[in-house]
């Protein structure tokens, strides 16, 4: 179903957003709430990524995609997944493994970002999992992680969200130097909180990138990941 005010692809901003939470999790809204929201902010594709820790991810995974297939032939792109949070490092294959059976589009997992105790060893667990798509607020990521994003082809996460985002700086530098690939997510939990085109490129430009590497994070690095993801 389209939406009648929505403009087509081609004519939209390169804004695409590949983590934010529904009230399936700890979010405000329905994926339905955020993706209407998206759609008028003109991102041209929106993942819902909501939490999931050891347990069966498959009833989750179900409701979204109930949700998402009154957005077939939309001109946004829908994607469901999860954000794999608080795992012990070790299983955390495993939960990527079982969320991509279970149906998720996108596996994202919460790295370890500096204003959280996120277990250490997550970072590197995540970039290590063949299932995990893209590791998000890695905070104070290390140059040996960072070459790992790049080998392993995994992308890495720029954060809008308050307190993840004090990690931007050093992820920024640390994923050009190792070439690694670069979004700007929004996290968001409500409508209020997703990252227009605009704001995206303010926050690619002030972690530090110059005018060219904000255009690689903007569109080359999404479009890549949207074709990791099965949706190009």
């Amino acid at each position: 179903m389209d939406w009648p005010d929505a403009p087509p692809l081609a004519v939209r901003p390169p804004r695409y957003d590949f983590h934010a939470h529904t009230y399936l999790s700890d979010g405000d809204s329905s994926a339905t709430d955020m993706w209407r929201h998206s759609d008028r902010l003109l991102h041209r594709a929106q993942a819902i990524t909501d939490h999931v820790s050891l347990e069966d991810p498959a009833p989750l995974l179900e409701r979204l995609k109930q949700e998402a297939r009154a957005w077939e032939g939309a001109a946004l792109v829908t994607l469901i997944g999860v954000e794999i949070s608080m795992v012990p490092p070790r299983r955390i294959a495993e939960v990527a493994r079982r969320a991509r059976r279970a149906g998720a589009e996108i596996v994202i997992v919460h790295g370890e970002t500096v204003v959280e105790p996120v277990p250490e060893g997550t970072n590197h667990a995540a970039l290590e999992a063949p299932d995990v798509d893209l590791l998000a607020h890695p905070g104070l990521l290390s140059e040996a992680d960072a070459a790992l994003a790049h080998d392993h082809e995994k992308t890495l996460e720029l954060s809008a969200r308050r307190g993840h985002s004090l990690g931007n700086g050093v992820v920024a530098a640390r994923a050009i130097a190792a070439k690694a690939s670069v979004v700007v997510d929004s996290d968001a939990h409500a409508p209020d909180q997703l990252v227009s085109a605009e704001l995206a490129r303010r926050i690619a430009s002030g972690s530090g990138l110059t005018e060219s590497q904000v255009q690689l994070c903007l569109s080359e690095g999404p479009q890549r990941l949207l074709k990791r993801c099965g949706k190009r």
